[in-house]
């Protein structure tokens, strides 16, 4: 036992002292924020597009009235979802709306004024284009206005063609300074799409100021369900349970596959080392197998530590409210019992398979015969995963939540939606019975793999665990 013991924290040291274990410890969150952070900074800082609406034929009036409406409607609209926003941030971070207001106005651009920010800003045609004579010169000084080199204030991004085809339907000609930007092609569609559905409904006879109405309209829907927390109307904490358990799927995928392969590359840089041959000498492979399984899996431990320290100091400076309701769930709803109960199978059967594979290999392109299909295999349930969000007892996820290999990711996605008892017990009886196996194979496996230079293939993998190392 001492020896084991010896021989888990030589492997935890081997990691935990080094620089780039921290670097990478670290950059983990900091990308985890960037990634969420990257989308609404991309949002926020695009620019507003400088249009130019221009109605070709007496048969196109009244179409830029259309865009403009519908211009107005998209800042109506960005207007509620902003409003909205700031009151699920007032919420999460329990400060009244107009404390949040306050505070988001002295950090400069808050959040409802990111939010509310227009896509089109339309200005007169220039003289250069607006005096040229419909066809090939209105288009040549549309090109030379497009293509001109000027400050980005003075830019001119679309010039809209509005007219109207053979059966009197809108349509448009759109010119953009960049090929690839369709923002603006987009937002005219669905401004002619407008268009030509109040065109319809007129042409039927109905009032195009009440068609108009109808479409400002924006329904309050309020959701309930008798599983809420306050048995009626369902709420954001209502939701934080299955974005838990989506996230402690991902999180368990992450932790499971990196401590498996520090694993993987400690046993094979030993090997081709000659270390563990050193090692056989002084203790048994049972022994140095252990040993290795139980440092990685502390690393494993201090990695999610630490991720959980800076995600639970970010929530209780940021969304304090959020943070209470995540912590209650955790606790009180059992969500923290499901992540290390399922985090512990899940661990032991993929590390001691992966400590296994090392011990066969010398290079990285020796690991990569198994390494490989093992890899296509766990890609599986991160798919899946995704469905448990929306329908956890989905067929599907409920089938392959028997699977032992897909069993540590998906019973902690499925474990909001409280699956029976028999459940739970007969995934955990099969996952823990599978990581027995997995030890007992891997266990002969690891003995005759380090014992021996023989190049990993699946036929000295399977003589291996049929001989039991000897």
């Amino acid at each position: 036992m001492n020896r084991t013991l010896l021989i888990a924290r030589r492997e935890y040291a081997a990691y935990a002292r080094t620089v780039g274990f921290w670097l990478s410890l670290l950059a983990f969150p900091l990308f985890a924020v960037l990634g969420g952070a990257i989308p609404i900074l991309m949002r926020t800082s695009e620019p507003v597009r400088a249009v130019v609406l221009i109605e070709e034929g007496p048969a196109a009036v009244g179409l830029a009235a259309s865009v403009q409406d519908a211009l107005r409607l998209d800042a109506q609209r960005r207007e509620e979802r902003a409003a909205q926003a700031q009151e699920a941030a007032a919420k999460a971070t329990g400060l009244p709306k107009e404390a949040m207001a306050q505070a988001q106005k002295s950090q400069g651009a808050g959040l409802r004024e990111s939010l509310n920010r227009q896509r089109l800003r339309l200005v007169d045609a220039p003289a250069a284009v607006a005096s040229a004579a419909p066809g090939k010169d209105q288009e040549q000084a549309v090109r030379d206005l497009l293509t001109a080199d000027v400050e980005r204030d003075q830019q001119i991004d679309s010039v809209v063609f509005l007219t109207r085809d053979a059966a009197g339907k809108p349509s448009a000609r759109v010119w953009t300074r960049r090929a690839t930007d369709d923002v603006v092609e987009d937002f005219i569609r669905e401004a002619l799409q407008s268009a030509n559905r109040r065109q319809v409904f007129e042409g039927a006879g109905i009032d195009g100021a009440v068609v108009a109405e109808a479409e400002r309209f924006r329904p309050e829907v309020r959701a309930f369900s008798p599983r809420s927390a306050s048995g009626g109307e369902v709420s954001s904490r209502d939701r934080l349970p299955a974005i838990i358990g989506l996230a402690s799927a991902f999180l368990l995928w992450s932790l499971i596959i990196t401590g498996a392969s520090i694993l993987l590359n400690s046993v094979m840089e030993e090997k081709s080392n000659k270390i563990l041959e050193v090692l056989l000498s002084s203790a048994s492979a049972t022994e140095i197998l252990t040993g290795k399984v139980l440092g990685v899996a502390l690393l494993t431990v201090t990695v999610l530590v630490v991720w959980a320290g800076i995600g639970a100091g970010g929530l209780l400076a940021t969304f304090p409210g959020t943070a209470r309701d995540i912590g209650e769930i955790l606790v009180q709803g059992g969500m923290i019992w499901y992540f290390i109960a399922y985090a512990v199978g899940g661990y032991l059967m993929y590390a001691v398979l992966f400590a296994a594979i090392g011990a066969f290999c010398e290079t990285p392109r020796d690991a990569q015969t198994l390494m490989g299909p093992i890899m296509m295999v766990l890609v599986i349930p991160i798919i899946v995963v995704q469905l448990a969000l929306r329908t956890p007892d989905a067929p599907v996820v409920k089938i392959m939540s028997w699977i032992p290999f897909f069993t540590p990711f998906l019973m902690p996605a499925r474990a909001p939606s409280e699956p029976p008892p028999i459940e739970i017990a007969g995934t955990m009886a099969g996952m823990f019975a599978t990581a027995l196996l997995m030890v007992w194979i891997a266990g002969r496996a690891f003995r005759a793999g380090a014992l021996s230079d023989v190049k990993l293939s699946w036929k000295s993998f399977g003589g291996a665990i049929r001989s039991g190392g000897r």
